[in-house]
């Protein structure tokens, strides 16, 4: 018999190859096989990196009589999540990540694809300069498909040309910051620069994503004096962003998403809100200018749906990020709101630094460096917390892969579809496992990630890149042979 059915092992391959499964043909089969149309009992025909054909239980056994199949059981076959918003710092910065560590820890998360935020690396990737030197970084060094967006800033929203040849060299679309970023070279823009390069972007139909917090005292301070308050505790810190800043930026911008509408003068531009952490009237605003038609969506992240304000301890700095987890109220506003499709998506923000920006030996929150560390675990933390709101696999898959995919305009992934690229993870839901010492962290500081320490549900047995099986229960491939992804 040719049929070769491997259940719980998977060959390895020496260490010259991109992928643990030695076949460029082969089904991956399961009683949960989650596609566009719902979850199936069926299985995955790959051949060359491409999925070929999709059957149903009764019929694969005979359609793949003479190919490799991996029966994975009762595990959950579903499309590799896409994370449109990660910092792997790479170049300039790899003692924060790199492109190596951040990838592996995506591929053991689940993350097939992920698009690497413009700042943290050095430089920042606002020319086409600094773009050739990222994908330069990239080639060879990533394990899971990456690509990039570019950023949006005064001096280039203010000349058309260098915006073009930004676009031009293959950003898939731009990041700003209505406030400052924290990186010297990454300024932040005014709802002015964001008008002005509109039009361009409506030409190129490629998104402009938007950090929307805006100072509203006049002193240009986001924090209070030194003593004001205990810097240890987390309040103090939530003081200094509260709602209404996201709330003041985001009036700020449905002013321009008009623009965006059937007939408007940037029709073809869309704007992108990212982490949103106010459920309230920032949402609420969002939520208006969708209904009137405006081309706007809106991300959430698990750090916000997992964790409350109220809950975190004085001086446990690895919570610190922007804008702040708030309270336990408004995060189950934000699940309703996600729950109902007024939250169109996830993404990580997977904001590393070294340990010692962080202060965790001293716990300030004003002075510590923020973001959450958090990519390996997306996939188990969304799916952990969720569960009590009773969300389905076909949702993880609208949040996590089909809408990250159209936003970054990546048609081939993001589905189980046929024609699609084989961008897959396996995983099973009801498996738990301790964050702690002795779990197999790929991230570069596990330290600093606000997770360790939690129990999770929800371990990846494989990942799948392009038809490669770059990740299997711990291990993975001895080459990085996924690849940087341009717009062309």
């Amino acid at each position: 018999m040719i049929l070769k059915k491997v259940y719980g092992f998977i060959p390895q391959l020496p260490s010259s190859d991109c992928s643990l499964l030695p076949h460029n043909h082969y089904w991956i089969a399961s009683k949960h096989v989650v596609t566009p149309n719902g979850t199936i009992s069926g299985a995955v025909e790959i051949k060359q990196g491409r999925i070929i054909s999709i059957v149903a239980e009764e019929n694969w056994h005979v359609n793949s009589w003479f190919t490799t199949v991996v029966n994975y059981g009762e595990a959950v076959i579903m499309p590799g999540f896409i994370d449109v918003h990660a910092h792997l710092d790479d170049p300039g910065r790899t003692e924060w990540e790199g492109f190596p560590s951040g990838t592996k820890a995506a591929a053991a998360g689940g993350v097939t694809t992920l698009i690497d935020m413009p700042l943290n690396s050095a430089p920042s990737t606002v020319s086409e300069e600094a773009l050739k030197l990222k994908v330069q970084a990239a080639e060879g060094r990533v394990y899971v498909d990456v690509g990039f967006w570019g950023g949006l800033v005064p001096e280039n929203a203010e000349n058309v040309t260098s915006l073009e040849r930004l676009l031009d060299a293959g950003v898939l679309g731009l990041k700003s910051f209505m406030v400052p970023s924290g990186i010297n070279d990454f300024p932040m823009t005014t709802s002015a620069h964001i008008k002005e390069a509109l039009p361009t972007l409506a030409r190129y139909r490629r998104p402009l994503l938007v950090h929307a917090e805006v100072l509203l005292d006049h002193d240009g301070k986001l924090e209070p004096e030194d003593g004001a308050d205990n810097a240890r505790s987390y309040s103090t810190y939530l003081k200094t962003r509260p709602a209404s800043m996201e709330e003041a930026a985001i009036n700020q911008l449905i002013t321009l998403t008009k623009e965006t509408r059937a007939g408007g003068s940037a029709e073809g531009a869309h704007l992108h809100i990212v982490h949103l952490s106010d459920a309230r009237t920032s949402l609420n605003l969002i939520k208006e200018a969708k209904q009137r038609g405006d081309s706007i969506t809106v991300e959430t992240c698990p750090h916000y749906l997992a964790f409350a304000a109220e809950d975190i301890p004085d001086g446990d700095t690895r919570f610190k990020c922007a804008p702040p987890i708030r309270d336990a109220a408004n995060k189950e506003k934000l699940w309703d709101a996600l729950l109902e499709g007024d939250i169109d998506m996830l993404s990580s923000d997977h904001s590393p630094a070294v340990p010692e920006m962080k202060l965790l030996d001293e716990g300030d929150f004003l002075k510590a460096w923020g973001g959450i560390s958090s990519l390996q675990f997306v996939l188990p933390a969304t799916w952990t917390y969720g569960r009590k709101y009773g969300i389905t696999f076909e949702q993880l898959a609208s949040w996590w892969s089909e809408k990250p995919a159209k936003l970054a305009g990546l048609t081939t992934k993001g589905a189980i579809a046929i024609g699609n690229q084989a961008d897959i993870v396996v995983w099973e839901p009801d498996v738990e496992f301790d964050l702690d010492n002795g779990y197999p962290v790929h991230i570069k500081h596990p330290s600093i990630s606000a997770y360790m320490g939690s129990r999770l549900a929800g371990k990846v047995l494989a990942t799948f890149v392009r038809g490669n099986l770059v990740y299997k229960e711990g291990n993975h491939a001895s080459l990085a042979c996924a690849l940087p992804i341009l717009h062309r």
